[in-house]
């Protein structure tokens, strides 16, 4: 995920929504902002991908439902091609087959669009630093889809360290990095850390992966 932004420290931010009445604002709110620049607003996904191939960014904040190409197959095509930038869906949408498309797209945030101006600026620094957000409502969903999907009984890979293993159950339970640091008292590049070897260990492709295997082997 995106780690190097700009030259001044400023994330350079890539909004996306076929609808200008959400987008324009939403652009200039984000601009207002001195740690955020938003390099471009687009209306559809292949504009996206002109956008990032005619300059650096670091985060794409990402509608799902957009003419053209919609915000599934663009975050699929970022992934592959511009594996640098990091993508947060900001959509309507909550359902199951929504959320678990855009995090198997490789999504590394997902927020509905009643969250905050904060939460959006929140998820997009989060973003930037390569951390995975989910709002609440998104979370709970994540969860209850695990639970009634996961069979039981999954294998913990026996070299997790006692640690690995904490932060593997608080990921199971659909906290944050930020969280998971607050409640283990360490700090976030610490349970990034960890977070990282504990995929590595357990063959974990992405957070929505993390927390499907964290609720089959009862950690969650």
């Amino acid at each position: 995920m995106a780690s190097d932004c700009g030259d001044s420290g400023v994330i350079r931010v890539v909004v996306a929504d076929d609808q200008a009445a959400v987008r324009e604002p939403l652009a200039t709110v984000l601009d207002l902002l001195d740690d955020i620049e938003v390099t471009a607003a687009v209306g559809d996904g292949a504009q996206v991908l002109a956008a990032l191939a005619a300059g650096p960014a670091d985060v794409v904040l990402m509608d799902l439902r957009m003419p053209v190409m919609d915000g599934i197959e663009a975050t699929r095509r970022i992934t592959e091609e511009f594996p640098d930038v990091a993508v947060v869906v900001l959509t309507t949408f909550a359902d199951d087959e929504s959320i678990m498309a855009a995090l198997s797209a490789g999504a590394c945030g997902y927020l509905t669009k009643d969250s905050g101006r904060q939460d959006i600026a929140r998820a997009i620094r989060a973003a930037a630093a390569g951390q995975a957000v989910l709002d609440r409502a998104v979370q709970a969903r994540l969860l209850a889809s695990a639970r009634s999907a996961a069979p039981s009984g999954a294998e913990i890979p026996a070299d997790l360290t006692p640690r690995e293993r904490e932060v593997f159950t608080l990921i199971g339970q659909g906290l944050s990095n930020r969280a998971i640091a607050g409640q283990l008292f360490i700090s976030e590049a610490t349970v990034k850390t960890h977070i990282n070897n504990l995929f590595a260990k357990a063959g974990i492709r992405d957070r929505a992966d993390a927390v499907r295997r964290a609720v089959s082997a009862g950690l969650a």
